[in-house]
């Protein structure tokens, strides 16, 4: 089989962010087969101002490759590319939702409207994503794959007895987006632990003392502190308002633990039937999704049951054949 190069263009990472995009791919790279020869080309400069955005442009275009993917996060980068070589990752439109005026037309155009019109394909990580980059931009649908995130192995089947009297339950992320305000409010009452991941805001902190909430709050945590986080905890409630994609319900599901989430945005689409599925901007309604996984025995196992073979669907050696099948087709269409 011919050889090609595929080059990865990825971010700068930033010191205290996370580092999901740089894991995913990654891993992506570590099961393409011996005929595909990746490198990674990461942007000189951080992703912020005109100046230094217009740099990684320019230097991007001098590290191109058989197969060019922009992986995320960066996506201003495909406008220079060659467009019949270019594949374009978008994780998600979350900030079309929260920006307005001037910088809304301008993350517009540098994430969306150009680069998704230069790409050759879109990669989408759900079809909710997909469904984000028709109406922004209105790119036709067959331009746009949907290639999901993938699972990591370190996440690995670890049963706990389920403690009904005070159950440990986790928040992960406290971005406006991760409702955790109404989340609190549907806890007023239970008798339970909030372990909450991610940096509180003192709104927060007001709501939780409110509502009479125990909880214990932890951030900047390394990614093993984080798998045992998963493991201490009893269920999982993600009630996010928007998500991308929504990696801890795959993570909770890998682990075994019961999952409430959200009936909006990609939720569905990940959790498949190994969530329970409640509406985010009604308090009552993820109250008593946590009830019913607190109190039904036989609801909460099968929960748990069809999360183990939910993760199945986000397998790495699947996506990774997913993403090889798409730049052999690219390949072929520019070596003919």
């Amino acid at each position: 089989m011919a050889q090609m190069n595929v080059v990865f263009f990825q971010r700068k990472p930033r010191k205290t962010g996370n580092f999901s995009l740089e894991f995913i791919f990654e891993d992506v790279r570590s099961r393409l087969p011996a005929h595909i020869e990746s490198r990674v080309a990461i942007s000189r400069f951080l992703s912020d101002g005109v100046l230094k955005r217009a740099y990684n442009m320019v230097e991007a275009a001098f590290r191109q490759g058989d197969v060019n993917h922009v992986t995320g996060d960066v996506n201003f980068l495909a406008i220079l590319l060659n467009s019949n070589k270019t594949v374009l990752t978008i994780h998600d439109c979350f900030l079309m939702t929260v920006k307005t005026g001037l910088s809304k037309l301008l993350y517009k155009k540098l994430f969306l409207d150009w680069p998704v019109k230069r790409a050759t394909c879109i990669t989408a990580v759900s079809e909710a994503t997909k469904s984000d980059i028709i109406k922004f931009t209105g790119c036709p649908a067959d331009k746009i794959t949907v290639i999901p995130s993938i699972i990591s192995e370190d996440y690995q089947p670890h049963p706990k007895d389920f403690n009904k009297e005070k159950p440990v339950i986790m928040a992960i992320g406290t971005a406006g987006n991760k409702n955790l305000l109404r989340l609190i409010q549907a806890l007023k009452g239970f008798p339970c632990h909030f372990s909450i991941v991610g940096k509180i805001s003192e709104a927060q902190k007001e709501a939780l003392e409110k509502n009479e909430v125990e909880y214990s709050n932890a951030f900047n945590i390394s990614d093993e502190e984080m798998r045992e986080k998963y493991l201490e905890c009893d269920m999982l409630a993600f009630p996010s308002t928007y998500e991308g994609f929504g990696m801890p319900i795959l993570e909770a599901n890998a682990v075994g633990r019961a999952v409430l989430t959200s009936r909006v945005s990609s939720m569905p689409y990940v959790a498949g039937d190994a969530a329970c599925l409640v509406d985010p901007f009604d308090p009552n309604s993820i109250r008593e999704g946590i009830d019913k996984i607190i109190h039904d025995d036989k609801y909460r196992q099968g929960l748990i049951e069809n999360g183990y073979k939910n993760i199945a669907r986000f397998a790495p050696d699947r996506i990774a054949g997913m993403y090889c099948d798409l730049y052999l087709k690219i390949h072929q269409a520019n070596t003919r």
